[in-house]
C-alpha cells in the first residue's frame, strides 16, 4: 500500500509531463524537418529557422521591448502602489486593491475594445508600439501590485519604518532603503509574471496591433494561418528559444532573493 502511495504521484506527474511535454517536442522536430508529412526520414534542416527570423525578427524584437517596457512601467506603479496599500490598510485600499485588479476580471478583447474606443481616433497614438503599451500595463499591473503586497503584508512593515524614521530617514529614503529591499522577493516574483505575460498575451495585443506592430504571439497565429506548418513550427522554436532561457534566469533570480532574505 505505501508502494502504491509512491508510485501514483509519480505516475500522474510523469503522465501530466507527458501531456505536456510531448506536443512541444513534436512542434519542435517539425520546425527543423525537411518535410513535416514525410517525418525525420526527409532530413533536419534549419531553413524554416531562417525563414522565420527574415519574416518576424521585428516582431521578436517589438516583444522583447514591449516587455521590457510594460516591466519598467509596472515596477514605477505597481511597487509605490503596493507600498501605499500597505501602509494604509482597510476598506478603501480594499476597494482600490479590487479596482486595480478588475483588468483580470474583464476579457482581454473587451479591454482592448474600450481603448479602441476611447483612444482609437488619435492616429499617431494608434499606430504607435506605446498604444499597445497601454493594454499590457493595464493587464499586468495587478500581477506586480498583488505580489509585492503579499511581501510587505507578511513583515512588520511598521516597526521597520518607525526604525528608519528614530534614525532620522524620511520617508523616500525608508522607501528605497528599507520598503524595497524587503518587497525584493516579490518584486522579483511579480516582474517574472509581468514578463511572461507581456510576451505571451495575445487576445488583447491582437486587436490593438497593426499590420506592422505584430508581436510573437500574432505573429506566430499569422504564420500558422498563411504559412507552411514547417514555418509555424520553427516559429514555436524561435519562441521557446527565446522565453525559457528569459524564465529560468528570473526564476533563478527570484530564488536567489529569497534565499538572502532567510
Amino acid at each position: 500500500m505505501k508502494s502504491l502511495t509512491k508510485v501514483l504521484p509519480l505516475a500522474v506527474t510523469l503522465l501530466a509531463c507527458a501531456f505536456l511535454f510531448v506536443p512541444i517536442v513534436l512542434s519542435v522536430l517539425a520546425g527543423v524537418t525537411v518535410n513535416y508529412f514525410q517525418g525525420l526520414s526527409s532530413g533536419l534542416t534549419l531553413k524554416w529557422v531562417g525563414q522565420v527570423w527574415d519574416l518576424y525578427s521585428g516582431s521578436i524584437f517589438l516583444s522583447i521591448w514591449l516587455a521590457v517596457a510594460c516591466l519598467v512601467v509596472t515596477l514605477v506603479l505597481g511597487v509605490p502602489a503596493a507600498y501605499a496599500l500597505a501602509r494604509n490598510p482597510g476598506r478603501a485600499s480594499r476597494i482600490l486593491e479590487e479596482f486595480i485588479s478588475l483588468p483580470l476580471a474583464i476579457p482581454g478583447l473587451a479591454i482592448a475594445l474600450a481603448l479602441l474606443q476611447l483612444y482609437g481616433t488619435y492616429h499617431g497614438f494608434r499606430t504607435h508600439w506605446s498604444f499597445i503599451l497601454v493594454g499590457h500595463v493595464l493587464y499586468t499591473l495587478p500581477f506586480m501590485v498583488r505580489s509585492v503586497l503579499s511581501v510587505l503584508a507578511a513583515i512588520d512593515l511598521k516597526t521597520l519604518e518607525e526604525g528608519a524614521a528614530s534614525l532620522g530617514a524620511g520617508p523616500a529614503r525608508r522607501f528605497v532603503d528599507v520598503v524595497v529591499p524587503n518587497a525584493m522577493p516579490g518584486i522579483l516574483a511579480g516582474a517574472l509574471t509581468v514578463v511572461t505575460l507581456s510576451i505571451g498575451e495575445f487576445n488583447l495585443t491582437w486587436m490593438l496591433h497593426t499590420p506592422l506592430m505584430k508581436t510573437l504571439p500574432v505573429g506566430l497565429a499569422d504564420s500558422y494561418a498563411s504559412m507552411r506548418l514547417e514555418v509555424a513550427s520553427a516559429y514555436t522554436l524561435v519562441f521557446f528559444l527565446m522565453i525559457v532561457p528569459l524564465l529560468m534566469a528570473m526564476q533563478w533570480a527570484s530564488a536567489r532573493a529569497q534565499r538572502i532574505m532567510q
